[in-house]
């Protein structure tokens, strides 16, 4: 059952209470395989193979034996790569490891699925198997930026691989959308933002172009063919935010809206720094006080999950309970409801003194006019300072020790 944002607020503020214990759980999957690569994306992936795929699955397999969760899961978030490469069988497989958990009455289960990889007989194992929402990777709805993007499938595709989500009757579908693609105008967003509400999601994401080393969309950078334009990125922002909520479409973060009852519990509970394990090459966790990054690579990752071998990680700390109320400051600011210090004070067992920082920094911002202070003492960022969000974070201090 889906439930408001209210609701949901009021269940992670009553787990928080009960102690860190108690916090909600998901588990996060990374299928690393794609068949081409998009010109934006630095997410590690490997060109699928009968042979890598059944080592993926074997290596699953011990990841799972060897690191269980150890309480009911709530939310589980299967991304990549390109989850929906996977043909049914392996779908099936994939899902029945998931089910070897003890997931809780009312789960979220979401999967990634680009709309040239999704059939009916795809989603029907899904359904069956208990995934009941779906998150698509449509990007844009225009071909000229989709070749732009790099982006392999054709738009009559996007409304194709939708029907057959509706069609097949999962809880919640939420849409992927990119813009400041190279040469795009606010009217070519309106467009994209046009086409994607005339189809209702629960859910739309809207993200903004980053251009990561190691891609095509940087050497293009490099080249001088692209650009960035902070000032133009911030009209692309700042029409959705009017735009979508004029549509029925609650903004709850600064790239995220829902309607009623359908926000993404896997997103909230990260951004709330609550827990979850990864599984798979390159996939993180953050459980049991420690934060952590598989290796990126599958042939390593599969041997350090053997039987008496040290599983690789490309990262691992452990975080003091005072870093991880930092990092639920910086999150939670970008979440429209803001923050308040007494409540990530009780999350964390921490003394409010700890906070005299923070608690000056964001006065700051209030008299910068970046931040407001609301309701019950939350401090909330304005429009202008949700733009500058990245750059708040980065100035963000420390707890006082």
């Amino acid at each position: 059952m889906n439930q408001t944002g209210e609701e949901l607020d009021t269940l992670v503020l009553n787990k928080e209470r009960a102690g860190r214990k108690k916090l909600a759980l998901g588990m996060y999957f990374h299928v690393p395989f794609c068949s081409t690569t998009c010109d934006f994306c630095a997410f590690y992936q490997e060109k699928p193979s009968k042979k890598k795929i059944d080592s993926y699955f074997s290596g699953l397999e011990m990841e799972l034996s060897r690191f269980p969760p150890d309480r009911s899961v709530s939310t589980i978030f299967i991304g990549g790569g390109t989850p929906g490469l996977l043909q049914p069988d392996d779908l099936e497989r994939l899902c029945k490891l998931v089910n070897t958990s003890d997931l809780e009455k009312d789960y979220e289960w979401s999967i990634e699925l680009a709309p040239s990889e999704i059939n009916p007989e795809k989603l029907k194992v899904l359904k069956e198997q208990g995934v009941n929402r779906i998150s698509m990777g449509v990007q844009t709805f225009s071909s000229t930026f989709m070749d732009a993007l790099g982006r392999k499938h054709p738009v009559d595709k996007i409304y194709q691989a939708y029907q057959w989500i509706r069609d097949a009757g999962f809880q919640s579908v939420n849409l992927d959308l990119l813009f400041g693609a190279p040469g795009q105008t606010l009217e070519d967003w309106e467009k994209d933002l046009a086409q994607a509400v005339e189809l209702q999601p629960d859910h739309l994401s809207t993200y903004c172009l980053t251009f990561e080393e190691d891609t095509a969309m940087f050497l293009r950078l490099s080249q001088g063919k692209a650009k960035i334009d902070p000032e133009r990125e911030a009209e692309f922002y700042e029409f959705a935010w009017k735009y979508l909520p004029a549509h029925g479409y609650d903004q709850y973060e600064v790239s995220n809206y829902a309607k009623a009852g359908f926000r993404c519990r896997h997103n909230l509970n990260t951004w709330g720094m609550h827990e979850w394990i990864g599984y798979g090459p390159s996939a993180c966790s953050q459980y049991q006080g420690t934060r952590r990054k598989n290796i990126a690579n599958l042939e390593t990752w599969l041997a350090g999950m053997k039987p008496n071998h040290q599983p690789a990680y490309m990262e691992e700390e452990t975080l003091s309970p005072e870093e991880f109320a930092h990092d639920a400051i910086l999150f939670g600011l970008r979440m429209n409801q803001g923050i308040s210090i007494p409540t990530i004070a009780r999350q964390f067992d921490l003394s409010l003194g700890l906070f005299s920082n923070i608690s000056q920094f964001l006065d700051r911002l209030v008299g910068e006019n970046l931040a407001r202070i609301k309701d019950h003492g939350n401090y909330q960022l304005t429009g202008q300072g949700r733009i500058l969000c990245d750059a708040i974070a980065c100035d963000l201090p420390e707890l006082s020790y």
